[in-house]
């Protein structure tokens, strides 16, 4: 029985034990979790790949990570904007209703993000030089965040077919084509980052060619791991999916008032959460900017080493927004509520245990992803600062993702901002000036605490219930 089969039964039974329950939110989650690591993955990847090039190599991907982030968080949005609908309609078996809007999303996301795209490009022209890095660092950085932005709309396609089949209850395919993309991602960083070059492979000598391009060529492998991934994410959902599939039949592509509305009422506060909080992150990157080359490196390694634990509570976040999507559109308050507590405490565990196993193995993690000493050192010890506050930041995560599923996004996006800007922010201005990049850490990781507790109270009061008998 499919994952999407076992939740629309429970849906349908007017009682289900918690057990049953359970083992609903174990199978939607851990696709979601697996599609979500193998994501990272390919940040360790390029991590890695990028890394053995040098401090200076890392440093220029970490500069523009953050504002990766900030332009990402438009695409990220503007799909959760159609996706939860979809969930409200699928719930409401309401599949006709359900393949309209995909067909509105499809149009509008894809004109939305070449926009995007366009500004990304042109910011791309002097955003290293505003970030206050080192001028050696700038033209990696130019360019990485450059490619970045001109596959913008690419991505947007395959983010909203990825989140259209989860909240639709299939997340075995998001995971399956997630792990397709990491291998595409190895391959291609291979070939491009790397100079044509002798190697030994099984005591044999090869000479393997390679583009050479270095920070370039891993942004550059990545993008077009996603470009052909994006082909299969899209083929799933828009042909072989039974209830999202619009070939079955035809349908108007026509923008509907009260699907843009409703997008606008759930991504518009998702926008402002995420770009205000990459933003934040922006500003922080400019903190930590003049702390010099091993401090930058140190950084971005250590979020890219954070990610394999909270990626787990994005996975579970994923899944939460399914459930409690589908039990708003079917009317049942009781497993809305259910699900939401259920998937928090579960992504909390989960979490809790990855924090505990990163803590002893970021050493050897910080080996794998850059040969610099120093910069290993000082990564592990900021990395371990910020882990004491992964239970609670896997409690933000994931009742984030209950909250939207019922369509709370407003609330949650004004604490999320209003945590980041005025604890993580003022706290490193504060700190930095004393403790260097273990004062951002240190800020960081008060503010996840911050933002836990208060999304755990917003879960608590049920507005986001408020609606429902």
């Amino acid at each position: 029985m499919s994952e999407s089969t076992a939740l629309s039964n429970i849906l349908q039974k007017e009682h289900s034990t918690v057990s049953e329950r359970l083992n609903v939110v174990f199978r939607l989650s851990l696709p979601g979790m697996l599609a979500q690591v193998t994501e990272i993955l390919m940040q360790y990847i390029d991590a890695a790949m990028a890394g053995s090039l040098g401090a200076a190599a890392s440093a220029s991907i970490g500069l523009v990570a953050s504002s990766t982030w900030f332009m990402g968080s438009f695409i990220w949005s503007s799909s959760a904007g159609f996706s939860v609908q979809v969930a409200h309609a699928i719930g409401a078996r309401n599949y006709t209703k359900a393949r309209s809007i995909l067909r509105q999303a499809l149009l509008i996301s894809f004109c939305f993000s070449l926009g995007i795209a366009l500004l990304g490009v042109l910011l791309s022209m002097r955003l290293p030089q505003w970030l206050g890095a080192e001028p050696s660092l700038w033209y990696n950085a130019k360019m990485y965040f450059m490619i970045f932005c001109i596959f913008l709309p690419v991505r947007e396609l395959n983010s909203l077919a990825h989140s259209m089949l989860q909240c639709s209850g299939n997340m075995k395919t998001p995971s399956i084509i997630s792990a397709m993309t990491c291998f595409l991602d190895v391959v291609f960083n291979y070939f491009l980052i790397f100079p044509t070059r002798d190697v030994t492979l099984l005591g044999m000598n090869i000479h393997m060619p390679g583009a050479g391009l270095g920070v370039i060529g891993a942004q550059l492998g990545t993008s077009l791991a996603i470009l052909v991934a994006s082909f299969f994410t899209l083929y799933h959902c828009l042909v072989k999916s039974p209830v999202l599939a619009i070939t079955k039949e035809k349908g108007s592509w026509k923008p509907q008032k009260n699907v843009m509305s409703e997008a606008l009422h759930i991504g518009l506060p998702m926008l402002l959460e995420q770009s205000g909080t990459s933003l934040a992150q922006i500003a922080q990157t400019r903190i930590i900017a003049p702390l010099g080359t091993i401090a930058i490196a140190a950084n971005s390694f250590a979020i890219t080493a954070e990610s394999i634990c909270y990626m787990p509570g994005y996975g579970t976040g994923s899944a939460a927004t399914t459930l409690v999507g589908q039990s708003i559109g079917a009317e049942r308050k009781d497993l809305a509520r259910g699900f939401a507590w259920l998937t928090t405490f579960f992504g909390m565990a989960i979490m809790t245990v990855m924090a505990i196993l990163m803590f002893f193995a970021s050493p050897a993690v910080f080996r794998f992803l850059t040969p610099v000493a120093e910069v290993q050192k000082l990564g592990v010890d900021v990395l371990r600062i910020e882990l004491l506050a992964e239970p609670l930041f896997g409690a933000s995560i994931v009742a984030t993702g209950a909250l939207r599923g019922a369509g709370d996004t407003l609330v949650p996006g004004l604490m999320s901002i209003f945590s980041i800007w005025g604890v993580r922010i003022v706290m490193a201005v504060i700190l930095t000036k004393s403790m260097g990049l273990y004062g951002a850490w240190i800020a960081m990781a008060l503010q996840l605490c911050v933002l836990g507790i208060v999304l755990l109270i917003r879960l608590k009061r049920e507005k986001w219930l408020k609606n429902l008998a």
